[in-house]
């Protein structure tokens, strides 16, 4: 296969609408979901021969999937000003230098929100799936406040674990940070110092916001995206029949369970 066979092939994977490239992409997502539970599992069971080499394993993955979108690129230098660039290669070190420390994977699922907030992989949720297309607002809301749980907490367990005994693993860092974001405070665990107080701050601030931002998706009226032939509006409720914006009559797809 020659350099310019290999880009095609690979363009196809990432970036096309074949069925060869879309069960790809929804392999690369199930492979990120795989690699964050794979993290929070082997948390909890001291380092040995086999956690290690899946550690390699993973990393290999995670380098050739970088590798391969970095050569499809057609903005080498700017995908560098990228956090999702970054977020893979710290998951790259973390998992092929174990002195990093594996609390760097933490930030792949980083990485799944960015595909689920990539045009082509939202536009296959919704035509695959009617419970995405239903409740997509919910999904993303819940995959928003998910990485942020999960990001804060392997930066509670990186910067705590040395110094602060009430942090001996990922269950109470990942107990912290949801007693902070729910502002529950229950006073058992706290994070000593400036450093642990301004990550608190963040996680109080930030946290509630995201949370806050999942209780208006589960409460607002559902939306469906359709758009108006005349204005373009994308939204509409799921039983309209004119365009809220410029009065047009629409035909939103139904599929009676409305």
């Amino acid at each position: 296969m020659t350099y310019a066979e290999l880009k095609s092939f690979l363009r196809e994977l990432y970036e096309g609408a074949s069925p060869r490239g879309v069960v790809f992409r929804y392999g690369v997502l199930a492979f990120d979901i795989v690699t964050v539970l794979f993290i929070i599992g082997t948390s909890f069971v001291p380092s040995n021969d086999i956690v290690e080499t899946l550690d390699v394993v993973f990393g290999a993955l995670i380098l050739v999937d970088f590798a391969a979108r970095l050569l499809i690129s057609r903005h080498r230098m700017k995908d560098f000003t990228r956090l999702a660039t970054w977020t893979d290669i710290v998951a790259i070190v973390s998992f092929l230098a174990p002195l990093a420390g594996e609390g760097g994977g933490f930030l792949r699922i980083l990485r799944t929100l960015r595909l689920l907030h990539d045009y082509q992989m939202l536009s296959r949720l919704r035509n695959d799936s009617d419970f995405f297309r239903r409740n997509e607002d919910v999904v993303i809301a819940v995959t928003n406040l998910a990485v942020f749980i999960f990001v804060m907490t392997a930066i509670v367990y990186e910067t705590q674990r040395s110094h602060n005994p009430q942090i001996a693993h990922y269950a109470d860092a990942l107990y912290f940070t949801v007693t902070a974001l729910t502002t529950t405070g229950f006073g058992d665990i706290t994070l000593p110092g400036t450093l642990g107080r301004l990550i608190s701050v963040a996680i109080m601030i930030f946290g509630v916001t995201l949370f806050f931002n999942l209780a208006r998706a589960l409460i607002s009226p559902n939306k469906v995206r359709f758009p108006c032939p005349v204005c373009g509006l994308q939204r509409h409720d799921a039983d309209a029949v004119h365009c809220k914006a410029c009065g047009t009559v629409l035909n939103i797809p139904d599929d009676g369970l409305t």
